[in-house]
């Protein structure tokens, strides 16, 4: 049997990274799976939906969380192998062929670091792991789609938890509706909320100059 893993949220400064994993035959997934990026949110609602509810289809779904993406000892090429072991694991089978989006410029080591991550969790797998597998591999898309509904979902969720400091917006660096969620939040708390990433440039700045504004009054 085939099964399909990616991943979403790897590169936001908010909220957890999502790895879900499909395992099916290949007439049982739905036509239209496509890299997650390429489809419109209410489509990815609809195909998720229909994944789940599919006879023969079987998903997992994997949260690594903010405190995990912190960790010193870690980082975010070893949190995907880790994120996308640990979804594999959850629905494959000894013998199961196994196709990844490669998270590490170099594919054939992801995928050696994967089938070796999904052994010690007791599964025997082959794993072909390659850079835009989502765009062209119907088990791949599909993993992607669960994984960007989960990663939004968990964002909508952000957004009504803090929603005295704004939208949280998309939860990427880039994204002037984070920034300014993250401004806000760190101005009126002194803190970040724990669901930011510590660790990452944007969060590690604006703490700095929160510091800065507090020694200025003195």
């Amino acid at each position: 049997m085939r099964v399909g893993v990616d991943e979403a949220g790897k590169g936001p400064v908010l909220g957890p990274m999502v790895v879900a994993a499909v395992r099916a035959p290949p007439e049982a997934v739905p036509d239209g799976v496509d890299d997650s990026k390429r489809l419109s949110a209410t489509r990815r609602e609809e195909l998720a939906a229909t994944l789940r509810s599919a006879s023969g289809v079987e998903s997992a779904v994997v949260a690594v969380t903010t405190d995990r993406i912190d960790d010193p000892g870690t980082d975010m090429n070893g949190l995907t192998v880790a994120g996308q072991a640990e979804a594999v694991a959850g629905v494959a089978r000894d013998g199961d062929d196994v196709i990844a989006d490669a998270g590490d410029v170099d594919e054939a080591r992801f995928g050696r670091r994967l089938r070796e991550g999904v052994a010690d969790a007791g599964t025997t797998v082959a794993v072909t792991a390659r850079h835009g597998a989502d765009a062209d591999d119907a088990h791949v898309a599909a993993a992607s789609v669960l994984a960007k509904v989960e990663r939004d979902r968990r964002v909508d969720a952000l957004d009504a938890a803090h929603g005295e400091c704004g939208p949280v917006g998309s939860g990427y660096p880039s994204d002037p509706t984070t920034r300014e969620f993250l401004r806000t939040f760190v101005e009126r708390n002194g803190r970040l909320p724990d669901c930011a990433r510590r660790s990452w440039q944007t969060c590690a700045d604006l703490v700095e100059l929160a510091e800065q504004a507090s020694l200025s009054e003195f």
